[in-house]
């Protein structure tokens, strides 16, 4: 059975988000597997209130940011997979990691 491992990458840090993307792709497509993506969703704008106290009432100026996501795909190497598994990922990049297994076609459970 094939695997596909899928990762996806948050940050607010587009730079480093973008680096550690393209770094993660050529490391991929130079070991031999084949990589889809980065596929990008558009950024995401969010506001996070901020209060003086644990009170409602006074309240300090909203708290703005910009997080943007990027995912990745690999399919078929699974030693490739694993080792970007085990990598270590900056602190500003949110990190997840889902393998699927994939039954080759004409495949019947029983």
């Amino acid at each position: 059975m094939a695997f596909v491992t899928k990762l996806s990458f948050q940050s607010g840090d587009r730079e480093v988000l973008e680096s550690l993307v393209t770094d993660l792709k050529r490391m991929v497509e130079r070991k031999g597997a084949e990589c889809k993506g980065p596929h990008s969703a558009p950024p995401e704008h969010l506001t996070v209130p901020q209060y003086r106290t644990l009170q409602p009432g006074d309240q300090y100026p909203s708290w703005e940011y910009t997080s943007y996501s990027r995912r990745l795909e690999i399919h078929g190497n699974d030693e490739v997979a694993r080792r970007i598994g085990h990598m270590e990922f900056p602190e500003s990049v949110h990190v997840e990691i889902e393998v699927d297994r994939k039954k080759p076609l004409g495949h019947r459970n029983g």
